[in-house]
């Protein structure tokens, strides 16, 4: 048995490693082509993925020899280091970088604002909409006071300074963070914040066609028509990357990642363990790019823990109802509504992923306490109903007996412990002696063969192994 575990811990080992090694070769950022126009696509929350995505795309386009750069741009905003790569990468650009600010019902919101300002040209599709970057506290509420005026002052001077380097409406932008002003399309046309309406990518490379423009590089006039236009979307890897600061899946995979660390607790498998604690890695990645409330993340995991006390101590459903409640508590609150700066996404779970994931843990805790209920009604063995297992079942030890864990006995894994209440370790031989309700009774296998030697010689009577707790 413990051979057959190491050959499984060993092909899942190769597994995780070649995958590993897979999704390094997807994330390796793509090289476009010479003389096109290159396409990026920046939908989402701003995060460090994307963040390196667009910064890699265009050093690539621009060493490529690309004639432009498009960046469509659809996001609620994002993280302040991630925002500020961007618009670093837009301003140290030696060849034109165009923002459209779309689909339509798009927006360009919070750190979004700062990207759409940086781009050379800037255009929108109709009905979408740029602004509302004003600093807020966790609450939801104005800063006061002295943080209040530096954050201000400081996210002011750098939205001013970028529209001021492009030409911009200095005045609108800083009304942006001061006073959390948005604007539609043809507002923000109106109040020279950008340079057109496009509702398609033909539209906004037909305006942008010969403007004169300054890059890094100096003076530039735009010449794009009739150049291929290269899709250099995310890849796959970076696809699934970015995917993780997505709120919904951050939260279901922190959900699965402490389900999975409970179903290694109550019964010990490797797959359960691993699975778990890397779906809690993947959830914390994504908790990186949002605006996470420490006490929502709290509530969860105190609803889990209630959940795993369902299955030892006997609540008839309260438990449950206890970890279900904390868990939809914890949810609707995962995420503040604002962070200390502007660049903060609004974003929080769905309700509809709140109930299903509610529903779904509610059920499987109702199926805790039903199958409790049933095994403590359960006659003893002793009392004349059979065991599964037939006594004399020789297995070994899974998760050490301490004075309970499991052991591998007969095809299956059962709760056991030792018949002398001692500590026996993992991979330990052992013979089942007795059953204590669906609790196996065990000894080590060479004691076992001792004690029937010395009864076949009349040297020791034989004894009889009581259920826990009977004298």
């Amino acid at each position: 048995m413990s051979e057959h575990l190491s050959s499984s811990r060993r092909r899942l080992t190769r597994a995780l490693v070649a995958a590993g090694l897979l999704l390094i070769a997807l994330v390796a950022p793509a090289h476009a082509g010479s003389g096109g126009v290159v396409v990026l696509t920046a939908d989402g929350v701003v995060d460090n993925v994307m963040a390196g995505y667009l910064s890699d795309g265009i050093a690539s386009a621009a060493s490529g020899g690309a004639s432009a750069v498009v960046i469509e741009l659809n996001t609620p905003g994002g993280s302040l280091d991630a925002m500020t790569e961007i618009t670093q990468a837009e301003l140290d650009a030696t060849i034109p970088v165009i923002v459209w600010v779309a689909p339509a019902g798009g927006w360009a919101a919070s750190a979004g604002t700062f990207i759409a300002l940086a781009g050379n040209l800037t255009y929108m599709a109709p009905g979408s909409s740029i602004g509302a970057a004003s600093p807020v506290d966790a609450n939801g509420n104005d800063i006061t006071g002295t943080e209040g005026q530096k954050v201000k002052s400081f996210t002011t001077s750098m939205i001013s300074s970028i529209a001021q380097t492009r030409g911009r409406n200095v005045s609108w932008a800083a009304s942006a963070v001061q006073s959390a002003v948005s604007a539609t399309a043809t507002e923000a046309v109106a109040a020279g914040v950008v340079d057109g309406i496009a509702g398609t990518l033909p539209d906004v490379l037909a305006a942008a066609q010969g403007r004169q423009v300054t890059t890094k590089a100096g003076p530039v006039t735009v010449d794009v028509a009739g150049k291929p236009i290269i899709d250099a979307s995310m890849n796959l890897g970076l696809s699934l990357l970015h995917l993780l600061a997505d709120p919904n899946i951050a939260f279901v995979l922190f959900v699965v990642g402490l389900a999975g660390l409970i179903i290694e607790f109550v019964h010990p498998t490797v797959i359960a363990g691993i699975l778990g604690g890397l779906s809690l890695i993947l959830s914390f990645i994504g908790f990186g790019s949002l605006p996470l409330n420490v006490a929502g993340l709290l509530l969860i995991g105190f609803g889990m823990v209630l959940f795993l006390l369902e299955t030892q101590i006997t609540s008839h459903g309260l438990l449950t109802l206890g970890g279900v409640t904390s868990l939809v508590l914890g949810a609707s609150v995962l995420y503040r509504p604002a962070g200390v700066s502007p660049f903060e996404p609004v974003v929080g779970v769905a309700w509809p992923v709140i109930l299903t994931a509610a529903v779904s843990t509610g059920l499987f805790g109702v199926g805790i306490t039903l199958a409790a209920m049933r095994i403590r009604r359960m006659p003893s063995p002793r009392e004349g109903v059979g065991t599964a297992l037939p006594i004399g079942t020789e297995g070994v030890v899974q998760a050490p007996l301490r004075p309970l864990g499991t052991a591998y006995l007969g095809g299956e894994t059962w709760s056991a412990r030792s018949v002398d209440g001692r500590e026996l370790g993992r991979d330990t031989k052992v013979r089942l002696v007795a059953m204590d309700r669906l609790v196996a009774v065990v000894a080590p296998v060479a004691e076992v063969a001792n004690t029937q030697s010395q009864q076949t010689t009349g040297t020791s009577p034989a004894t009889v192994v009581p259920p826990a707790g009977h004298p």
